[in-house]
């Protein structure tokens, strides 16, 4: 159980023009809320609409969920982060994923193979970047620093920037257990995606066992406040649909598999098949009620305040609220919390 549970929001993708929340995120702050995130894939990036963001808010914290490791190299990464931690004032979380290989091999063109390796390394470049203590190297053989071959010009640099700080937190957005496990070993905080909170400590409690007392879950939760549950059901379904059945090949899923620790695995293949069939529709309404409920914040708010309680008995720290706009369900959220 969570002693304080805290607040913030999860505004995803950008992904047209318009797209900004910068009134949803001014509101956030007014009311109190702890973090906003941002989130890419392969459209926007994650980095710029948090820059926007950042310049025109003063207190709430600034988070990737996630910022995919294969988009760029580790000092890119470091650079990035620690521009914005210092613009900011100090806000910055970074939010890192391995991502899949559909997305790691199909669009940054890199190779997706060893993951927990290459995240080991990852984080180590990161922290050398903003450390300074020394030039940064590293033996690979994923990331080596100075690289091998090329020009043989190569040599260990030290950023020309000093960060303001020189721990900046990382989250690790993770789903199996090994890579919860590294997440819980490396990093400040666990970015859960699709959890059950009533079955995170069965099904990641011994991934999680190492984990420091300060270490945060910060879940993603889709809310949607309404009377119409029937119509809530259908709308949380909708990311759902897509993840299991379009972020990931047919037989190599990793959301598709999470979904099976669920306890819903032959539902997830229904619905990825009728997905990749190209029946959308009919793999929206193929995931179970059930699951849409249980990994969401759904119905009128008497409902919700009753369904909280289940993320309060969990380990989640964080709830980051998902598919919320207005100032009047953000307050009516906080005052229930």
């Amino acid at each position: 159980m969570t002693a304080e549970l805290k607040l913030g929001i999860n505004v995803g993708y950008w992904q047209r023009d318009p797209d900004d929340q910068t009134e949803t995120v001014l509101a956030a702050e007014r009311l109190g809320y702890d973090s906003v995130f941002t989130a890419e894939a392969y459209g926007s990036d994650a980095f710029t609409p948090l820059t926007w963001y950042a310049a025109r808010t003063s207190r709430i914290k600034l988070g990737t969920a996630v910022t995919q490791m294969s988009a760029r190299t580790p000092a890119a990464t470091a650079m990035h982060a620690l521009t914005l931690d210092a613009l900011s004032g100090g806000r910055m979380i970074l939010g890192l994923g391995a991502s899949g290989p559909q997305v790691v091999e199909g669009w940054y063109g890199v190779p997706f193979p060893k993951p927990l390796a290459r995240t080991r390394e990852y984080l180590d470049i990161v922290r050398q970047v903003w450390r300074r203590e020394a030039p940064v190297t590293n033996p690979g053989p994923h990331y080596p620093l100075p690289y091998v071959g090329g020009a043989g010009l190569g040599k260990p640099l030290k950023s020309i920037v000093h960060p303001v700080r020189p721990e900046i937190p990382i989250y690790l957005g993770a789903e199996g257990p090994k890579n919860i496990a590294l997440g819980a070993e490396l990093t400040q905080g666990w970015l859960p995606l699709f959890v059950d909170p009533s079955q995170i400590e069965a099904l990641f409690g011994a991934s999680l066992a190492g984990r420091a007392d300060d270490f945060e879950i910060a879940a993603t939760v889709t809310t949607i406040v309404t009377d119409d549950l029937d119509a809530a059901l259908e709308f949380a379904k909708m990311p759902l649909a897509f993840y299991i059945g379009g972020m990931g090949a047919r037989d190599h899923n990793f959301h598709l598999d999470m979904i099976g620790r669920l306890g819903y695995a032959e539902q997830a293949k229904e619905v990825q098949r009728l997905f990749l069939d190209g029946d959308r529709a009919a793999a929206i309404r193929a995931v179970p009620d059930e699951l849409a409920d249980s990994i969401s914040l759904l119905g009128p708010i008497g409902r919700i305040k009753e369904r909280l309680q289940l993320w309060r008995d969990s380990p989640v720290t964080t709830m980051l609220i998902a598919g919320v706009r207005d100032e009047p369900t953000l307050r009516a959220i906080k005052d229930l919390v």
